[in-house]
């Protein structure tokens, strides 16, 4: 078992390099041939650029963060994590003599500090866990490079690389019981994304959750209690550090105008302030007659994703007898809860499918859909769930790879020149 894993992740690794650099050459050959819908990439850096294909849409706000801090109101929709490791990557070439602090020099070290963060490996190693057998780790994997999003995921200096590799390991620490390693990762995942607050709750269900469902209460003491309480606080930290970091800036200053944000809710939150008021975000806002492009460019990754939460729920009464501890018999026998006929069936992947689906209901109806398309690739189940169609719904499988391939070659063309969704 041990070759078939290290033959596995040197294939999957190559896949990932090719896949890499394939959608590298796409945008690249699209901006060269293209005209850009929005020119503003010129502005900042020469066209004849390499790293003039990293420039757009959110790597916009990021670059300029690492460069200057946070001067406007609206860049605190975007958390420190990313521009951090741009400016460390700018600071290591000018040291080996490769740049400066310019916009090149950030995007380039934003896209290398990615390719570090490849979460193939990390990805096949959660799925063994799961399910057992490497071949259907294998398959799950391989799938995931070919994502709904290649270009935030491959190319770009994008927080979603770094989010998805830390939550990864993260959740296979949680896999280990390793919660102490699991809530640093989860933390550090926390760092480039706001979401990464729901990672929390794998560690709350593995320490307190599952002993209590197992009858193995005996465990629920006083002092794990308390630990799990810190370990599932500390992934909280980097969202709770930005927002008073804001609060004091704006709200604790010697201006003479306090903004509204400031004491307008019983909790300050300038995250929440400026994502309500420059993009709109609010319990079914989006749900416009202008934003039906938007919700059916989404609609095949939140339905793949819905499908196989449903799925999943609805065999969980086969599935609760593998998890609650059985009554016994006269006999005093425990009787065998009945064989699950799905690998994808697995009790382990209850707290994964819990997850996905309270993130896909957010971003259908609290959040800008079209970002399901670069956010839900960062979940292990929405390749899990491709699995599951390639072996039991061929014909399904071939239709999401299908769609995935097509969807992730346009994706790369529409980034190039500078178009929506992003």
């Amino acid at each position: 078992m041990q070759s078939a894993t290290k033959r596995h992740v040197r294939t999957l690794l190559t896949l990932s390099v090719v896949v890499r650099l394939t959608v590298w050459i796409l945008v690249s050959i699209s901006a060269y041939l293209l005209p850009l819908f929005d020119s503003s990439p010129y502005i900042w850096i020469s066209g004849t650029s390499p790293s003039s294909v990293l420039l757009r849409w959110d790597a916009f706000h990021f670059a300029h963060i690492a460069r200057e801090g946070y001067v406007y109101e609206h860049e605190w929709a975007f958390f420190n994590g990313l521009p951090l490791l741009m400016r460390i990557s700018a600071y290591l070439q000018a040291l080996a003599g490769f740049g400066s602090n310019d916009w090149g020099t950030l995007l380039r070290g934003g896209a290398g500090m990615a390719i570090l963060c490849d979460s193939t490996h990390v990805l096949y190693h959660l799925s063994l866990h799961h399910f057992r057998s490497p071949s259907l780790a294998f398959l799950s994997t391989a799938l995931s490079v070919f994502s709904s999003s290649p270009t935030a995921l491959k190319l770009a200096s994008y927080s979603e690389p770094f989010f998805t590799y830390f939550s990864y390991r993260g959740m296979l620490a949680c896999a280990r019981s390793n919660w102490a390693t699991a809530s640093i990762f989860f933390a550090l995942a926390g760092m480039f994304r706001s979401n990464g607050i729901f990672l929390s709750g794998f560690i709350l269900w593995g320490m307190l959750v599952t002993p209590f469902l197992t009858g193995q209460r005996d465990l629920l003491t006083p002092r794990r209690l308390l630990k799990c309480v810190l370990l599932t606080a500390l992934p909280l930290i980097p969202f709770i550090h930005h927002n008073i970091i804001a609060y004091m800036r704006f709200c604790q200053s010697s201006a003479t105008r306090i903004p509204d944000w400031c004491t307008s809710n019983m909790i300050p939150s300038i995250y929440s302030h400026v994502q309500s008021k420059y993009w709109n975000i609010g319990f079914l806002h989006y749900w416009t007659v202008s934003n039906i492009p938007n919700f059916m460019f989404a609609l095949p990754a939140l339905l793949h994703v819905f499908a196989f939460c449903w799925f999943y729920l609805s065999n969980l009464p086969a599935i609760i007898p593998h998890i609650a501890p059985r009554i016994r018999t006269k006999n005093n026998d425990v009787p065998s809860p009945p064989q699950l006929d799905s690998p994808f069936l697995s009790p382990s992947l209850l707290p994964h499918v819990l997850h996905a689906l309270a993130l896909t209901s957010v971003l259908t109806f609290n959040a800008h859909v079209q970002i399901s398309l670069r956010l839900l690739p960062s979940l292990p189940l929405t390749y899990w769930a491709a699995a599951r169609l390639m072996l039991d719904l061929p014909k399904w499988g071939k239709a999401w790879v299908t769609w995935s391939v097509l969807w992730g070659a346009l994706s790369c063309v529409l980034w190039a020149v500078f178009l929506p969704p992003a």
